[in-house]
């Protein structure tokens, strides 16, 4: 049986569990069939090459024949992709009902795409058959095995995609199986076994592969291939791994159509840190954090903060108690070392934080704090998160709350007064006639050591002229600054029965082509608000460029 060594790391596997799993990574086809995603050419290049990095087995790069960016995907990897661990897999279709396999377009495409490895999709669901292909039954298992041999002829590995397997199986389980048979004589490599609509549950799946399994004997690899419509998608992955699977198809982060398919992130450690399955090659389960935001970035679209194992929230830390726990014992309440999945242990600042998770923060930054400073900082961090303030997702404007408890404040410039004055940049026109737009004018004083600076600029706003007047002020005396930019600036009204008196938080997203943070700002002003979060983001940039040298 499996056992643990108290964080959930496997020791053991359970009997009748396979030794190793393949990964099958579908991310460049299945994936960017998410709504919102469209993926170039040089995205697809660039996300093969962090697949191949963390050590998948296999990446299905998409559809030869099915688009021109396909087919340029295809012809560009040849030359520009250069794969050490992971092998490329084209995937297409079955010859079409009563055609010939020499003559058919799909597998023409197929062959041309030049890969070692193919992946053919073929219906096992005998309504699909009846309906959808409007055939016989007898030919529908002929399109199968007939592709497939042609294929084997022709020297390629071949995995079959045995759509629809879980529904056609329930309604129909002898034609399921006749379709895998024929599969399986034509010479398949392996059988796997799709649960194309996603509506199966884990017990459904585990039973399914295991009779498939046990029908075909151990010679055969059968692979399953799960979507998440019911939110069980790595769990139904989990389950058909029970069932005797050796590889699972899915995405990095879920990506899919629909709901998403089985998240290769969360399956991946699930099987060997907590089953002792292998999976990856071991040195690299540590990439695979770094691959899931990469891969994010690439596809544009923010990753989950809350996503097992590789969200920024997976291993975060809010309650005092816990933090106060996993002081004395790392293991606390952590399940796994979250460096063995390339994320790390993070404390969380609210108003739930304790005299423990200010002092491990302080750690963490190299503050020294004694006793009365650390009680002054809880103090004033739950205050004003009462106030409106939400330091879990301001770590900037927290780190600067806490040097300045210590007395410290910076040097680079100090801040007089500052006016912001809007005007409408055409009050005359015409009726009918749009006006030429909102003019806005930002003027501040600064001081830079004994020196007096005034500087005026006009910008898309009061935050952009604003920061244009600073960056005015202080120009040709901070080079570190010409690096600093904001990248994302979100307002939220809190209490929203005052209306236009309403309190307003402020957050902005700032980078120095380096790291990135953010800054907070609260106020019933917005200016102010937006000037808080501004004026921290710059203080906190030029501080970073300092510590770096």
């Amino acid at each position: 049986m499996s056992t643990s060594d108290g964080r959930g790391h496997a020791t053991a596997r359970e009997a009748g569990l396979p030794a190793r799993v393949e990964i099958y990574d579908t991310t460049l086809r299945d994936g960017s069939q998410l709504e919102g995603i469209s993926l170039t050419v040089d995205d697809k290049l660039r996300i093969a090459e962090q697949l191949d990095w963390l050590g998948v087995h296999y990446i299905e790069a998409g559809w030869p024949g099915a688009n021109p960016k396909d087919d340029e995907l295809f012809r560009r990897a040849q030359s520009e992709l250069h794969l050490e661990t992971s092998e490329l897999v084209a995937f297409g279709m079955t010859r079409r009902k009563k055609g010939k396999v020499d003559s058919d377009d799909t597998l023409a495409h197929l062959v041309g795409a030049n890969t070692a490895t193919v992946c053919i999709v073929g219906k096992c669901w005998d309504y699909h058959v009846l309906e959808a292909l409007d055939t016989t039954l007898d030919e529908g298992v002929l399109m199968v095995s007939d592709s497939i041999a042609y294929l084997k002829d022709l020297n390629r590995q071949v995995h079959f995609d045995a759509e629809h397997f879980f529904d056609g199986y329930r309604s129909n389980p002898e034609f399921s199986l006749r379709v895998l048979e024929g599969a399986v004589q034509a010479g398949a490599d392996c059988l796997v076994l799709c649960d194309t609509n996603g509506g199966s549950l884990p017990h459904d799946v585990e039973a399914t592969v295991r009779a498939v399994v046990e029908y075909f004997g151990a010679d055969v690899q059968v692979g399953v291939h799960l979507h998440d419509d019911t939110g069980c998608g790595v769990a139904n992955a989990l389950a058909g791994v029970r069932g005797g699977a050796t590889q699972v198809q899915g995405t990095i982060n879920g990506y899919g159509e629909r709901t998403g398919n089985c998240n290769l992130t969360t399956i991946i450690p699930n099987l060997t840190l907590k089953m002792g399955i292998e999976t990856l090659p071991p040195e690299r389960m540590e990439r695979l954090t770094p691959v899931a935001h990469h891969v994010a970035e690439l596809v544009n679209m923010s990753l989950n903060p809350q996503a097992a194992y590789v969200g920024s929230s997976a291993f975060a830390h809010k309650a005092g108690l816990h933090v106060s726990a996993i002081i004395k014992r790392s293991d606390a309440y952590e399940h796994i070392p979250p460096d063995t999945v390339g994320n790390g242990t993070r404390f969380v600042m609210s108003e739930l934080a304790g005299r423990s998770t200010i002092e491990l923060k302080a750690r963490e930054l190299g503050l020294e704090l004694d006793g009365p400073t650390i009680s002054q900082v809880v103090d004033t961090l739950k205050h004003l998160e009462h106030e409106g303030y939400h330091f879990e997702v301001a770590d900037a404007s927290l780190e600067l709350l806490m040097r300045r408890a210590t007395g410290w404040e910076p040097e680079w410039f100090r801040v007089e007064s500052f006016r912001v004055i809007t005007d409408d940049a055409s009050p005359t026109t015409s009726a009918g006639e749009a006006p030429d737009g909102v003019l806005t004018e930002a003027t501040i004083k600064i001081f830079v050591g004994d020196n007096r600076s005034i500087a005026t600029a006009e910008g898309n706003g009061p935050v952009n002229a604003l920061d244009r007047a600073l960056r005015t002020a202080l120009a040709g005396r901070l080079p570190a600054l010409d690096r600093l930019h904001v990248t994302d600036y979100k307002v939220r009204v809190l209490d929203t029965q005052h209306g236009t008196g309403a309190i307003t938080r402020v957050l902005l997203d700032s980078t120095d082509g380096e790291e990135t943070w953010t800054t907070i700002g609260v106020s019933q002003n917005i200016i102010e608000a937006s000037w808080q979060a501004l004026s921290d983001s710059i203080v906190y940039g030029l501080l970073r460029a300092e510590a770096r040298g």
